[in-house]
């Protein structure tokens, strides 16, 4: 029988983990920084957990991997996580509650069954959360973190891409929509579906002038989102706590020299939201996304507590990262060879390898066949003098020393300096 990995599933290999640990390192780096606390939560969460909150649209439902957890006498239906959002509210609503404001952030994989087998269907993502704070500033926060991490990962011309929740839900409450058809229409556009507005103009035909300016929302200024306020403050008051808030934002963003395009209809994936959604790109790859979500919390059982986050794509940034960015995290690698293989020889190398890990450097013993195209110094130890010989394999230059000490000076002292 072939021996192969499972359909959708993929290895990282060590090249790729030394870009995975890179994003990682920059994230948490970032989010200590800010404040904020690592978090980790089960890989397996309750069914009901998700589809108490509307994350599972009828879309999404049939592609969560779900089996029931059997103790022989009753069971529960269990998933994979689907979504790295809600086990973090789950745990804040059980053990966090009562402490006011919390900043958390995690690494995680997610499940999410792909028909072809063509797409990842175990993901990982770095995702950052802040709950207990509803401002406009709280938003700014987590807008400008995103940014400021995917600088520096040395991601070049990064755009951001702003819709509101809120204005949408107000949008399908004018068409005269029962409950049901709005929240069904709102999973249609969630699921990408940029069509569900065009049905909708087409359907009501009296609202579509009125309306239009809003359906078709995209890469505007906080000056247009003040003329449709303008517009929309007499026929349509109820518009205008979004908008307001949505004012407040890009206001902010302009003011810290932040550019951004508004694509109303941009809300994939964001089922739970309520208030502004961000998404960061580069190219035509997404490779994060955020926003409010005050509705969450309540929803699976908690107070009414206000919150905002985002993610991070790991496995998309995987392949973004530039070789010439990873390279000045990475630590310079050393191979050590020995001219012969008795006790005091084989002592003498790792007590030399000890010495020269502890200055930062990376360093590995000769156990036959590493190339030496593999590392940036080969040092050869000997009984004769001279006891060490260092070779930078990138000019050939070879240099003798007597001591450790003396080593270090040839490499330049610490090598994570």
């Amino acid at each position: 029988m072939r021996v192969q990995r499972c359909k959708g599933t993929r290895d990282i290999s060590p090249e790729e983990m030394n870009r995975f640990r890179f994003i990682e390192g920059v994230f948490r780096e970032c989010c200590l920084k800010g404040g904020y606390r690592e978090i980790r939560t089960p890989t397996l969460e309750y069914l009901h957990l998700f589809t108490s909150t509307g994350t599972l649209t009828p879309g999404t439902l049939g592609k969560v991997y779900s089996f029931l957890d059997w103790d022989g006498w009753s069971g529960e239906r269990v998933v994979l996580r689907p979504d790295a959002t809600i086990p973090v509210a789950r745990s804040y609503i059980e053990t966090m509650q009562d402490q006011g404001l919390a900043k958390l952030f995690y690494v995680a994989n997610t499940f999410i069954f792909e028909e072809t087998g063509k797409e990842n269907r175990e993901r990982w993502d770095c995702g950052a959360e802040l709950i207990g704070a509803s401002s406009t500033t709280a938003d700014m926060e987590l807008i400008i973190l995103a940014l400021e991490i995917l600088k520096k990962l040395g991601l070049a011309k990064v755009e951001l891409r702003l819709s509101h929740a809120g204005l949408i839900r107000a949008l399908l409450a004018e068409f005269g929509l029962t409950p049901q058809e709005q929240a069904d229409v709102f999973d249609q556009i969630m699921d990408g579906d940029r069509t569900a507005f065009t049905r909708l103009k087409a359907k009501s035909p009296e609202l579509r002038d009125t309306l239009s300016p809003l359906l078709d929302l995209k890469g505007q200024s906080a000056g247009f989102l003040r003329n449709l306020k303008a517009l929309f403050r007499r026929d349509l008051p109820e518009f205008e706590p979004a908008l307001d808030n949505f004012i407040d934002i890009v206001d902010l963003l302009e003011a810290l020299g932040y550019s951004y395009q508004i694509d109303i209809a941009s809300g994939r994936g964001f089922e739970y939201y309520t208030g502004v959604i961000f998404q960061l790109y580069t190219g035509n790859t997404r490779v994060a996304r955020g926003g409010r979500y005050d509705a969450l919390i309540p929803l699976i059982g908690g107070q009414d507590v206000p919150a905002s986050g985002f993610a991070l794509y790991v496995d998309r940034l995987i392949g973004l990262i530039r070789p010439e960015v990873l390279n000045e995290h990475i630590p310079e690698r050393i191979l050590v060879r020995t001219s012969g293989d008795t006790p005091d020889m084989v002592r003498e190398g790792f007590l030399v390898a000890t010495r020269l890990r502890d200055a930062g450097y990376a360093v590995e013993t000769d156990l036959g066949g590493q190339p030496s195209t593999d590392v940036r110094w080969t040092l050869e130890l000997s009984k004769e003098k001279p006891r060490f010989v260092v070779t930078d394999t990138t000019t050939k230059k070879k240099s003798e020393a007597q001591t450790a000490e003396e080593v270090l000076g040839l490499l330049g002292g610490k090598g994570d300096s």
